[in-house]
């Protein structure tokens, strides 16, 4: 009796984050920044279902080119990357996202049951 070979692949290493969970809980409040999507590929990032006013982040981090999908104020956000990550920003281009930005995250009020009587 033969013992079967059983392929097991590894799963795939998730590039390490740039921000830790500290810049997470932090960047909102000093920066007034959201990250929409983090290390995303250009294809994620350039999606229409995004706020208008996002922007593409392109930087380099682990000498690999990394994307994130970002709004706030332009200067404000410049400061946050450039504060963690210096001369590897490499450029902020505009999103294309088609949602307008107040209702970007709205979700509607629940309604009270109205009692009949």
């Amino acid at each position: 009796m033969e013992k079967e070979k059983v392929e097991t692949k590894l799963p795939e290493k998730k590039p390490k984050s740039l921000w830790t969970d500290e810049d997470k809980d932090n960047r909102k409040s000093l920066y007034g920044c959201d990250i929409i999507i983090e290390n995303g590929t250009y294809q994620e990032v350039n999606t229409r279902q995004a706020p208008s006013d996002a922007l593409i982040v392109k930087y380099v981090h682990d000498d690999s080119i990394r994307y994130d999908l970002t709004r706030g104020p332009k200067v404000k956000m410049f400061d946050m990357y450039w504060d963690k990550i210096k001369g590897d920003l490499k450029s902020f281009d505009f999103g294309r996202g088609t949602v307008k930005p107040n209702l970007w995250g709205y979700k509607m009020p629940q309604q009270k049951k109205r009692r009949k009587g």
